[in-house]
């Protein structure tokens, strides 16, 4: 009989798979849910605001690794939330949405360079696009728990309800005088222009200020095109941080 020990089922980067309890799960409108996972080996997750875990996917005859952002605090511990919607012919998201209380998902990480790990020492602007908003919640809640300069927090959406987390934000708001929360709402194709119109009258042509800090992230193109609208305005490459999905 060997003596060899089985080899350790690995994630992406070759990180060891562990198993998540989904504890609980949340509907933020009827296309968009959040699932609060907790560790099945009751360890912790370690992460920096703005990374994210990659969740194993099992569809068919395959398995595919999927990555969602954590949008939860690491101070509040376990259960760490995941907020996703509905897709059109996403196949991992149907699966993520037939999960119930009591379901285990496998999952790695965190991972992702994305992160907030301290309040910057500039005005920050973070510009969220529907679920774009899941890694900059945690980003926030850890730049305003010490002394920071001023921040912005402009979310868009397709609808109000899909304005994700609005009354922590409003109450972060009216507790903080550093910190504003404002919202978009337009249709889903017009979105990123609303952004891209938004970010360009006041933080291009508002004024001649360079020295502030963006935190951007969302679906598609837009991302990319806000990106470049700001680094080529003369704010440094460094500032303008991204997540595209």
């Amino acid at each position: 009989m060997s003596t060899e020990s089985a080899p350790a089922i690995t994630g992406p980067g070759g990180r060891p798979l562990r198993t998540a309890i989904v504890e609980r799960v949340f509907d933020h409108a009827p296309d968009t849910r959040s699932l609060f996972l907790a560790p099945a080996d009751k360890g912790e997750i370690h992460f920096l605001p703005g990374q994210f875990i990659s969740l194993s996917i099992p569809l068919g005859d395959e398995i595919r690794s999927r990555p969602y952002s954590i949008a939860s605090r690491e101070e509040d511990g376990a259960p760490y939330e995941i907020c996703f919607n509905r897709v059109a012919h996403g196949r991992g998201a149907a699966w993520l949405f037939e999960r119930a209380a009591g379901d285990t998902i496998g999952f790695s990480g965190p991972f992702g360079a994305f992160t907030l790990e301290r309040a910057p020492a500039a005005e920050t602007i973070f510009i969220a696009a529907a679920t774009g908003v899941a890694p900059i919640r945690p980003m926030i809640h850890r730049a305003a728990a010490g002394a920071h300069l001023a921040m912005t927090l402009l979310s868009a959406a397709p609808s109000p309800e899909r304005i994700l987390y609005r009354a922590e934000f409003e109450q972060l708001a009216a507790r903080d005088a550093g910190f504003r929360f404002e919202t978009i709402i337009a249709p889903e194709d017009d979105l990123y222009r609303r952004i891209i119109e938004e970010g360009e009258r006041r933080w291009v042509r508002g004024d001649a200020n360079r020295t502030r800090h963006f935190y951007i992230c969302g679906v598609g193109k837009g991302v990319i095109a806000l990106r470049d609208l700001f680094r080529m305005a003369g704010y440094e490459r460094r500032a303008v941080h991204y997540e595209q999905w």
